[in-house]
């Protein structure tokens, strides 16, 4: 748990009321966003909602996973203004948000994204499998990645249960929710992170890495599982309505929430995952729709300090070293953290996991 999380939530309200005081002389720029009101809902869209504007103005079709909703909110004004200043050209926005996974499916099923923000790089790699995304999307900075956080625990104030680690979730009586990692790449981070958990434990006690083990102990979890929304943002707000004891999540999510007002106790286990997650041009798109030069800008521009600090003030963990650096005291460091790599990278992951036989197929079935 963080030692003082009053004293984080108090800096977080401060940053967060200067950044919405310093973007207010952007109204103009933010109403031009909802001018065009979010992109059709994915599956619906068609290649005339995202046409590229007449004259000095573009538009931009953004495909984002939800949680990265309240972010985005700041960071598309921003760069509205300062492209707007450096090249006289108008971007407009129209933005969708989605479950990670059901985005991903949507875009490459022919929702005419132009920028895709996802949870994942497995969710990337399914829009650049349909052929959208060209080049190596993980080549640019920050191997693609435009932030980070991990997967903690947000229990209801005082921690009544005392929860410490992801082996309290397997306790009797303990209501547990995640996300459906069939719909959400959030899901599949939580699910990581609890079957990594049970990897480092195995590895501790018997000096080498237990699958088996890892596998029961995901299942001890998810048996106390009360309920699976199709997305973090879903999960949250079932807890939030008084839904389960425990939620598992991103660190930002509940970092966000607490800044808002909402009453959650923070718990960092000692064992869990890094999360990162990626942007990329959907290259068929914006060549298509003629707004290629904007939409390589604002990819680039997610990895900037503006839209980093804008990030960071919205509980991800920043991607680029000197903004990461100011904002490390608001950032615990778990003692055993690992990444997508300690479990055999994305390919494996997928492959082990969450193929149809796979070991979250085989907890759910009960085998």
């Amino acid at each position: 748990m963080y030692p003082d999380n009053r004293q984080q939530v108090k800096r977080w309200r401060t940053g967060r009321t200067g950044w919405l005081l310093g973007w207010l002389t952007l109204a103009v720029f933010v109403a031009g966003c909802g001018a065009n009101g979010n992109a059709a809902a994915p599956g619906g869209a068609s290649a005339s909602a995202s046409a590229a504007g007449s004259g000095g103005s573009v538009t931009l079709v953004i495909g984002a996973y939800s949680v990265a909703k309240d972010a985005l909110q700041e960071i598309l004004p921003a760069f509205r203004a300062e492209w707007k200043a450096k090249t006289g050209q108008d971007v407009k926005f129209q933005e969708s948000y989605e479950a990670s996974g059901t985005q991903a499916r949507a875009i490459a099923g022919g929702f005419e994204a132009d920028v895709a923000v996802l949870s994942m790089e497995g969710d990337i790699d399914k829009v650049k499998q349909a052929g959208l995304i060209r080049g190596d999307w993980k080549a640019g900075d920050d191997g693609g990645m435009v932030t980070r956080s991990i997967v903690v625990m947000g229990t209801r104030p005082g921690n009544p249960l005392g929860i410490r680690e992801f082996d309290d979730l397997a306790k009797p009586g303990v209501k547990v929710l995640y996300p459906n990692p069939q719909t959400s790449g959030g899901a599949q981070w939580d699910i990581n992170a609890i079957y990594g958990a049970g990897l480092k434990e195995a590895e501790e006690r018997e000096g080498k890495k237990d699958e088996a083990a890892a596998k029961a102990f995901l299942a001890s979890v998810h048996r106390n599982v009360e309920s699976m929304d199709k997305s973090g943002r879903a999960s949250m707000a079932a807890f939030e309505y008084g839904v389960g004891d425990v939620i598992v999540t991103y660190e930002n999510e509940l970092l966000a929430r607490i800044a808002q007002g909402v009453k959650y106790d923070v718990v960092t286990p000692s064992r869990t995952i890094l999360i990162e997650n990626p942007a990329a041009v959907v290259d068929v798109n914006a060549d298509k729709h003629g707004v290629r030069e904007a939409a390589d800008a604002f990819v680039a521009y997610l990895h900037g300090e503006k839209a980093q600090t804008i990030f960071a003030e919205h509980g991800f963990r920043p991607v680029k070293a000197d903004v990461a650096a100011k904002y490390a005291a608001d950032f615990p460091q778990p003692k055993e953290l690992f990444d997508i790599g300690y479990l055999g990278g994305w390919d494996e992951v997928r492959q082990k996991l969450y193929s149809d036989r796979g070991v979250w197929y085989q907890v759910l079935a009960g085998q």
